[in-house]
This record gives C-alpha cells, structure tokens and sequence, in this order.
C-alpha cells in the first residue's frame, strides 16, 4: 500500500480574510476532510501535528519511508486586505520527475472545480523547504489566497470536494481506481477454509500483503467493483467483497 506524508500548514499566524481562523486551521479542516478518502482508497498516511513546524515535518517525514510528501497551504500577495490576487500553485522541486508529475495530477484535478480553471497551475522552485528537503517525491500546494474574501470563501464552503480531487490525484499518482467511502464500517472474514488474500490492488493479480484469518474483524472503508477496501490491523488494502459480512 502506499503511504504519504501529509503536512497541513503550520502557520496559525495567517489570518483569513473573513474571520473564519488562520491558515493552519483551514489546512487541518482540510486534512480532516482528505482522511476518509484516503482511507477508502488504501492511502496510508503520516500527519504532522499544529505544533510542529516545517522545519520539524520535514525531519520527522524523512525519518520514515513515505511514498509522497504533500504539504496543504493556502496562499497571501502581500498587497494588504482585500488583495485581488486569486489562484492555486502546486510547486514541486526543479528535476524532480515523480514531483512535477504529482504536481501536475494535483493542478489538473484542482481546475474541476476552481472557478478560475485558468488560475491553476504548477511551478518548479528552489526556495520551499518542504519539497527541497523532502526525500519523497514533494509537492507543496497553495490553495487559493486567504486574503482574498473570494477565494477564502471558496476554500471553507468547498473543504470536501477540495479534500477530494486531492486524494483523485494521489490514485492517479499511485495508478489506483478512485473509491468513496462508504464508512468505516465492521466487518468479519467468513472463509470455509484457509485464509483471505488481503491486497496492494482490487484484483486478483494484486499483490498479497497480508492473509485475513476466518472470523477476524476487519474495518470496511469503501468498494469497488467486487472488492472492499479494509484494514486489518496496521495493514490497509483490498479484499474479495463476497468474503466479508458487514
């Protein structure tokens, strides 16, 4: 399975323009919103906390072996309130394939649904620590201006269909069909003999990374097309629907 790290803003110093809290608020509300998609699409994650850093984030996600760094942010011209500045940048580092592609799939799945498609768009750059330092394939998105009252107020009434292009992205970057959640519900392997392939992939062909046992409880978190996204344990993946009673 893959896992990400995810790493909302950490900037509680960020007003939005209409008063609705700071930067690091509505990155975490968005955080929040992204947790059921990524869980029925078999994404696994690492998040950072509100009182880390950038700096701290960065260290903690090249302590493990992630798959994709993604850092939330949303954006400030600078030009005071009320700047007329509007639009989403996904930044990734200069060279880095696998980021400018991750970059990419993030702006392609932001233009559905900003109301300025033209407005989106990706940037190579040097100066952002979070994909300059990441040894993950990294992509830093800023979201919009939050002061900008237009974009601020497009970001807080549109946390769960942003929270979902981003995860749409993701399946694409890791070649996984996009499943919504339908959970988390309980569910039990019911088996006549043997065990239950649990696997990196719904189809027979995916790889087994774990083998359910008769009777085990697993967690249900979405389906696709015969085939339930679960976990078990610390294992997330796929299993044959028709051998789990919900």
């Amino acid at each position: 399975m893959p896992i990400i790290y995810l790493s909302p803003s950490t900037q509680e110093w960020n007003p939005y323009i209409t008063g609705s809290g700071s930067e690091e608020y509505n990155m975490n509300l968005l955080a929040d919103h992204m947790i059921p998609y990524l869980n029925s699409n078999a994404i696994a994650y690492q998040r950072n906390t509100p009182d880390m850093t950038a700096a701290s984030s960065i260290r903690q996600a090249n302590q493990g072996n992630y798959d994709f760094y993604l850092a939330l942010h949303s954006n400030a011209s600078g030009q005071g309130e009320a700047s007329p500045t509007r639009g989403i940048i996904a930044f990734y580092y200069p060279g880095s394939t696998e980021g400018q592609r991750g970059a990419e799939l993030i702006a392609d799945n932001l233009r559905q649904i900003y109301p300025l498609p033209n407005l989106v768009r990706t940037q190579a750059i040097t100066t952002l620590g979070e994909i300059r330092q990441s040894q993950a394939p990294a992509v830093l998105v800023e979201i919009g201006y939050h002061d900008n009252y237009a974009d601020a107020v497009w970001i807080e009434g549109h946390m769960d269909s942003i929270a979902q292009q981003l995860v749409r992205a993701l399946t694409e970057f890791f070649g996984l069909p996009f499943i919504y959640p339908s959970g988390p519900r309980t569910g039990t392997v019911k088996v006549a003999y043997g065990t239950l392939n649990l696997r990196s992939y719904p189809s027979p062909q995916g790889t087994v990374i774990a083998n359910l046992p008769n009777g085990a409880s697993v967690t249900v978190y979405g389906e696709w097309q015969g085939w339930y996204t679960v976990r078990y344990g610390d294992q997330l993946g796929y299993a044959a629907a028709a051998y789990i009673g919900v």
